[in-house]
Protein backbone atom coordinates (compact mmCIF):
# COMPACT_ATOMS: atom_id res chain seq x y z
CA UNK A 1 0.00 0.00 0.00
CA UNK A 2 1.13 3.50 -0.87
CA UNK A 3 0.20 6.76 0.86
CA UNK A 4 -0.79 9.63 -1.47
CA UNK A 5 -1.80 13.23 -0.93
CA UNK A 6 -5.19 13.89 -2.54
CA UNK A 7 -4.31 17.59 -2.85
CA UNK A 8 -1.69 16.64 -5.49
CA UNK A 9 -4.25 14.92 -7.71
CA UNK A 10 -7.57 16.73 -7.14
CA UNK A 11 -7.78 20.53 -7.35
CA UNK A 12 -10.79 20.83 -5.03
CA UNK A 13 -8.76 19.63 -2.04
CA UNK A 14 -7.39 22.76 -0.35
CA UNK A 15 -5.56 21.07 2.49
CA UNK A 16 -3.35 18.04 2.65
CA UNK A 17 -5.39 14.84 2.82
CA UNK A 18 -3.39 11.62 2.99
CA UNK A 19 -4.89 8.23 2.23
CA UNK A 20 -3.55 4.78 1.57
CA UNK A 21 -4.24 3.23 -1.82
CA UNK A 22 -3.00 0.15 -3.60
CA UNK A 23 0.21 0.37 -5.60
CA UNK A 24 -1.68 0.00 -8.92
CA UNK A 25 -4.01 2.95 -8.14
CA UNK A 26 -1.07 5.12 -7.08
CA UNK A 27 0.79 4.24 -10.31
CA UNK A 28 -2.26 5.12 -12.43
CA UNK A 29 -2.73 8.44 -10.63
CA UNK A 30 0.93 9.36 -11.20
CA UNK A 31 0.74 8.29 -14.86
CA UNK A 32 -2.35 10.41 -15.34
CA UNK A 33 -0.63 13.40 -13.71
CA UNK A 34 2.42 12.95 -15.99
CA UNK A 35 0.22 12.63 -19.10
CA UNK A 36 -1.59 15.87 -18.21
CA UNK A 37 1.71 17.69 -17.70
CA UNK A 38 3.08 16.35 -21.01
CA UNK A 39 -0.07 17.47 -22.85
CA UNK A 40 0.09 20.94 -21.30
CA UNK A 41 3.74 21.24 -22.32
CA UNK A 42 2.96 20.17 -25.91
CA UNK A 43 0.20 22.76 -26.11
CA UNK A 44 2.48 25.47 -24.74
CA UNK A 45 5.39 24.53 -27.02
CA UNK A 46 3.24 24.44 -30.16
CA UNK A 47 1.15 27.47 -29.12
CA UNK A 48 -1.93 25.37 -29.86
CA UNK A 49 -4.26 26.87 -27.29
CA UNK A 50 -7.24 26.94 -29.65
CA UNK A 51 -8.24 25.05 -32.74
CA UNK A 52 -10.19 27.32 -35.07
CA UNK A 53 -11.34 24.61 -37.46
CA UNK A 54 -13.03 22.15 -35.11
CA UNK A 55 -16.53 23.71 -35.47
CA UNK A 56 -17.09 24.26 -31.77
CA UNK A 57 -17.75 28.01 -32.07
CA UNK A 58 -14.31 29.22 -30.97
CA UNK A 59 -13.56 30.73 -34.37
CA UNK A 60 -16.83 32.65 -34.42
CA UNK A 61 -16.38 33.94 -30.87
CA UNK A 62 -12.77 34.92 -31.58
CA UNK A 63 -13.67 36.84 -34.73
CA UNK A 64 -17.01 38.37 -33.78
CA UNK A 65 -17.39 40.70 -30.83
CA UNK A 66 -20.48 39.98 -28.79
CA UNK A 67 -21.94 43.34 -27.72
CA UNK A 68 -22.82 43.94 -24.09
CA UNK A 69 -26.34 44.97 -23.07
CA UNK A 70 -25.06 48.52 -22.51
CA UNK A 71 -23.68 48.64 -26.08
CA UNK A 72 -26.99 47.35 -27.43
CA UNK A 73 -28.93 50.06 -25.60
CA UNK A 74 -26.54 52.76 -26.85
CA UNK A 75 -26.82 51.41 -30.40
CA UNK A 76 -30.62 51.47 -30.16
CA UNK A 77 -30.61 55.06 -28.87
CA UNK A 78 -28.22 56.14 -31.64
CA UNK A 79 -30.49 54.50 -34.23
CA UNK A 80 -33.51 56.24 -32.70
CA UNK A 81 -31.83 59.67 -32.92
CA UNK A 82 -30.63 59.07 -36.49
CA UNK A 83 -34.12 57.91 -37.49
CA UNK A 84 -35.66 61.06 -36.01
CA UNK A 85 -33.07 63.24 -37.78
CA UNK A 86 -33.84 61.54 -41.10
CA UNK A 87 -37.58 61.93 -40.54
CA UNK A 88 -37.12 65.65 -39.82
CA UNK A 89 -36.09 66.21 -43.47
CA UNK A 90 -38.58 67.09 -46.21
CA UNK A 91 -39.96 64.04 -48.04
CA UNK A 92 -37.90 64.29 -51.25
CA UNK A 93 -34.67 65.15 -49.44
CA UNK A 94 -35.20 62.36 -46.92
CA UNK A 95 -35.87 59.87 -49.71
CA UNK A 96 -32.65 60.92 -51.49
CA UNK A 97 -30.51 60.72 -48.32
CA UNK A 98 -32.02 57.32 -47.52
CA UNK A 99 -31.37 56.02 -51.03
CA UNK A 100 -27.78 57.26 -51.09
CA UNK A 101 -26.60 56.39 -47.57
CA UNK A 102 -28.71 53.41 -46.55
CA UNK A 103 -29.44 51.72 -49.87
CA UNK A 104 -26.02 52.63 -51.30
CA UNK A 105 -27.25 54.07 -54.59
CA UNK A 106 -25.15 56.55 -56.53
CA UNK A 107 -26.30 60.07 -57.28
CA UNK A 108 -26.67 59.10 -60.92
CA UNK A 109 -28.97 56.16 -60.13
CA UNK A 110 -31.17 58.31 -57.90
CA UNK A 111 -31.31 61.07 -60.53
CA UNK A 112 -32.24 58.56 -63.23
CA UNK A 113 -35.08 57.16 -61.08
CA UNK A 114 -36.44 60.62 -60.28
CA UNK A 115 -35.82 62.12 -63.70
CA UNK A 116 -33.56 64.93 -62.45
CA UNK A 117 -29.93 65.96 -62.81
CA UNK A 118 -27.34 64.25 -60.60
CA UNK A 119 -25.99 67.59 -59.36
CA UNK A 120 -29.45 68.41 -57.97
CA UNK A 121 -29.50 65.09 -56.15
CA UNK A 122 -25.95 65.58 -54.82
CA UNK A 123 -26.75 69.06 -53.47
CA UNK A 124 -29.97 67.75 -51.93
CA UNK A 125 -28.18 64.88 -50.18
CA UNK A 126 -25.40 67.14 -48.87
CA UNK A 127 -27.90 69.71 -47.60
CA UNK A 128 -29.89 66.92 -46.01
CA UNK A 129 -26.81 65.67 -44.19
CA UNK A 130 -26.06 69.17 -42.92
CA UNK A 131 -29.64 69.53 -41.73
CA UNK A 132 -29.41 66.17 -39.95
CA UNK A 133 -26.15 67.26 -38.25
CA UNK A 134 -27.81 70.47 -37.02
CA UNK A 135 -30.81 68.47 -35.78
CA UNK A 136 -28.58 66.04 -33.88
CA UNK A 137 -26.46 68.84 -32.35
CA UNK A 138 -29.61 70.62 -31.21
CA UNK A 139 -31.28 67.53 -29.74
CA UNK A 140 -28.29 65.77 -28.18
Amino acid sequence: MTTINLKDFYPWYMTDEYIEVSDEVAAELRASKLAEAAYAERVRYNKAYYSLDCDDGIEYSACVHEPSPQELVERMERFYHMWNALNSLPEIQGRRVDAHLILGKTYREIAREEGTDKSVVRRSVLRGLETMKKYLRKNL
